[in-house]
């Protein structure tokens, strides 16, 4: 029998969970980064554009099978969908248990958002356009030596 809260849940407006947000901005950070659309994404996984949507959203939970096969489209391993998980999401037994191996170590309270930003994403796919590999190394050092020492 349903509880009168959950009979209500339908009539209020639906608040995705802050793992599923997570996991779906994961989820387009990998698209984004090799350049995939979304209705490419979902011909792969015998989606519309609209589903992956709602997917990256996080207004739909995405299930372990479709996680499964998510991960192997867009080839990275299951644990990236939950590196970085914000503050008490993210604690080391959970992160072990999804890893096996465990994470490196995020920080607590992971709430910057730059990694989301177009800036970010065109930063990292110009940089792995670099085909050489001591030229590309050579940015890598400069940009780091131009950031603020922490």
């Amino acid at each position: 029998m349903l509880s009168e809260e959950s009979s209500d849940r339908g009539d209020r407006e639906h608040k995705p969970s802050p793992i599923d947000v997570h996991v779906g901005g994961r989820v387009r950070l990998r698209r984004t980064l090799l350049g995939m659309s979304q209705e490419k994404l979902g011909e792969a996984l015998g989606l519309t554009f609209q589903q992956v949507q709602k997917y990256e959203r996080g207004v739909n939970r995405i299930g372990a099978s479709r996680l499964f096969d998510i991960a192997r489209v867009l080839d990275v391993p299951i644990g990236f969908f939950f590196d970085d998980m914000p503050g008490s999401y993210g604690n080391n037994s959970t992160r072990s248990r999804i890893n096996g191996a465990g994470f490196a170590e995020g920080q607590e309270g992971f709430e910057d958002d730059a990694l989301n930003r177009r800036e970010t994403l065109e930063l990292v796919r110009a940089y792995y356009r670099i085909t050489e590999p001591a030229v590309r190394k050579r940015v890598f050092d400069l940009i780091k030596s131009l950031a603020p020492v922490e």
